[in-house]
């Protein structure tokens, strides 16, 4: 359970460091925070960028700094675009929607989680792979209201202030998770669909060795539609893959890494045991 598909060293982007943020593209940036990465679009000193995803709680204040340095002091994002809501990717939403005052776009089936009306599924400590897995119970499930900002990702596929960009519903993680793809330069913006790092342990999550692993065990309900995103995101044979864990890859090595994890999705990413595998309601599973 939980294995994971090398990659080369060679793959991973280390893009140019400035402020802590790693420039990767002229206009695809990310910044790590902890356990997870946020993603700045937007080419430096832009008037127009986008945030991708916001964060673990208390990072407002780190998340908006970098901005004014990479983009200028007092330059909001023209959107905010969620792959998915759970509390590593929307803890400084929040405070950010109230600072700057943009819309906020999530897929429709997301939104539950996002306006106040459900929380998500209860996490799955038993899944194995570390001490993330075992302290899941602990993670928040929501929902936070930002239903003031919150809109409907367009029906048409494109990403609003991302011209060339379309969204991609990925779902398995959560019921509304979405991918970015830029058929242009074949970029991706994966989300947790798939990661680079071994999620489930905290040794992995320290030290970041890139590996090419499905979406965290812990808080993944749906395997099935987890194996059938991964394999649509594999069609594509993207050049750049950015994740929301883990390092961005690129290159044919990623490729040849991605397409060994799509074809054996439910051998090296689909956990042998859990609440979501063989029905394991084991009191603790459902602690939040």
């Amino acid at each position: 359970m939980g294995k994971q598909v090398p990659v080369d060293d060679a793959a991973v982007v280390h893009g140019v460091d400035e402020d802590g943020v790693h420039q990767i593209t002229p206009d695809i940036a990310y910044k790590r925070l902890g356990m997870v990465n946020i993603v700045y679009y937007g080419e430096p000193g832009s008037a127009s960028w986008v945030l991708i995803d916001a964060g673990l709680p208390a990072t407002a204040g780190v998340i908006a700094n970098a901005a004014h340095e990479h983009f200028g002091k007092n330059v909001p994002p023209s959107a905010i675009v969620l792959t998915h809501g759970h509390i590593d990717h929307v803890g400084a939403l929040e405070e950010l929607a109230e600072q700057w005052n943009v819309p906020i776009y999530a897929h429709e089936l997301e939104h539950p989680y996002l306006d106040g009306t459900e929380k998500y599924p209860p996490p799955d400590p038993f899944v194995g792979g570390g001490l993330m897995s075992l302290t899941s119970p602990l993670f928040s499930r929501g929902p936070i209201d930002v239903s003031r900002w919150l809109r409907v990702l367009p029906a048409d596929d494109a990403v609003p202030s991302m011209p060339g960009w379309r969204w991609i519903h990925t779902p398995g993680h959560t019921t509304g998770h979405v991918s970015l793809w830029r058929p242009l330069d074949m970029s991706l913006i994966v989300g947790d669909a798939f990661i680079t790092t071994k999620q489930e342990s905290a040794y992995a999550v320290a030290t970041q060795r890139p590996e090419l692993h499905g979406p965290p065990m812990y808080f993944t309900p749906d395997w099935d539609s987890a194996r059938e995103s991964v394999r649509r995101l594999e069609t594509l044979q993207p050049e750049l893959v950015v994740t929301g864990h883990g390092r961005p890859l690129h290159g044919q090595s990623m490729r040849d890494s991605l397409a060994v994890l799509a074809r054996d999705f439910d051998q090296i990413a689909r956990p042998r045991h859990g609440r979501y595998v063989d029905g394991d309601l084991s009191p603790l599973a459902g602690l939040a």
